[in-house]
């Protein structure tokens, strides 16, 4: 069957939800409002490996609204990151993310990637069996993401070494397999995976169930509203975010 285009799906979801709730407001401008911090002035400890501001993801390409790999969040969300780091550095281990608050732009990026029947030379190494055309369904892909809230983050173990343990399969591997309750991977893996969820839900943060990587902190601070400043390092006044330390 013939996928309608993006703009035709968009219409048709909203106008499903006409009269019963309204879609999230989608906060414009070119700064982060107060409350968001770069998340190296909060837990320099915590490294990054923000995918979306390099061609290394999905898309094949620099995602939308990426201008620079840094992790911007809420301040609520940084803190809480930073004190599941240091209760995961008593087992000689830490944290690596990957993705932070995404704006907007990135995400209907995605649609628009959804939508383009051409493969991309990316289905190998991120979707092997699920087609991109049943991303949005199987819900690994959303039309506003928890990320645009600035208190979602898709995030990883790392040895004291620097080195990301294995998890069983790769961040945005869009399959059964990423369950965080997948029997088909290793022991090990899950394990690590069973480890991560813990830290991060002892912090505040709640997972979903199609992603090992991806949690919400459950009392966020802006839980309506989905922004679109882009991620740039100057985008946070000030850069202090509630004191330093790993």
């Amino acid at each position: 069957m013939r996928r309608l285009p993006v703009a035709l799906t968009l219409a048709a979801l909203l106008a499903g939800l006409a009269g019963s709730v309204a879609p999230a407001p989608v906060a414009e401008g070119r700064d982060a409002p107060d409350g968001f911090v770069a998340l190296a002035d909060v837990a320099p400890g915590i490294r990054q490996d923000v995918r979306y501001a390099t061609p290394h993801n999905f898309t094949g390409d620099t995602v939308d609204g990426y201008r620079a790999p840094v992790c911007l969040l809420t301040r609520e969300a940084a803190l809480a990151l930073r004190a599941a780091h240091r209760a995961l550095a008593e087992r000689d281990l830490g944290l690596l993310v990957y993705d932070c608050y995404r704006p907007q732009r990135a995400v209907d990026r995605f649609l628009r990637w959804a939508d383009d029947p051409r493969d991309g030379g990316t289905r190998d190494e991120y979707h092997p069996r699920v087609p991109k055309e049943r991303l949005f369904d199987e819900g690994y892909l959303a039309a506003r993401s928890g990320h645009s809230r600035g208190s979602t983050v898709d995030v990883t173990l790392r040895r004291a070494s620097g080195e990301a343990v294995d998890m069983g399969t790769p961040f945005d591997f869009f399959d059964p397999r990423s369950a965080p309750a997948s029997r088909d991977v290793g022991k090990g893996a899950r394990a690590a995976r069973a480890l991560l969820a813990a830290a991060l839900t002892d912090a505040g943060f709640e997972p979903v169930a199609t992603e090992w990587w991806h949690f919400t902190l459950r009392e966020e601070p802006f839980p309506d509203t989905y922004f679109d400043f882009p991620v740039t390092r100057g985008a946070v006044a000030g850069g202090g975010g509630g004191g330093g330390g790993g």
